[in-house]
């Protein structure tokens, strides 16, 4: 039998939440946070809702989940998130101690690599997964901002 629960899987699960913050006129980025194959926290974008430049999808997960675990520490948690991290996430996601982030599209002009910040040690990144639907979603918006 089939594992179902592929990182394709979950990134679709993120890639709906990004679709929500589109929908609401926010940058579309979608995050989820898993334990043991469950789905411990879900968001999306909210700088607009909220007026905070904080409230990027990555740190409304990392917050949930904390809250969900009652600890602040990610240990054996992924985070699936349709966007690669910006350097504020980064340094969030180093401190969480995170076990694994999968992304969908890179950010090449304000992503965490570009901008020269860290991960922790003992984070495993993967990449790429959904890269062109996160990619199309953001680019969508953007011209749909500019008209």
């Amino acid at each position: 039998m089939a594992d179902i629960f592929t990182d394709e899987y979950y990134m679709r699960i993120a890639l709906n939440e990004a679709k929500s913050a589109y929908e609401d006129g926010e940058i579309p980025v979608g995050a989820i946070i898993v334990a043991n194959n469950q789905i411990i926290a879900k968001s999306h974008n909210l700088t607009e809702l909220l007026y905070d430049v904080t409230a990027h999808a990555e740190m409304q997960a990392i917050s949930s989940a904390a809250n969900y675990l009652g600890a602040k520490y990610l240990k054996n948690c992924t985070l699936f998130v349709t966007l690669e991290p910006c350097q504020m996430c980064a340094g969030a996601l180093y401190w969480s101690q995170i076990s694994k982030i999968v992304f969908g599209a890179s950010d090449e002009k304000r992503g965490y690599k570009i901008m020269g910040a860290q991960l922790h040690p003992k984070t495993e990144v993967i990449s790429g997964i959904l890269e062109n639907e996160c990619a199309e979603l953001m680019q969508r918006f953007f011209t749909r901002k500019r008209k």
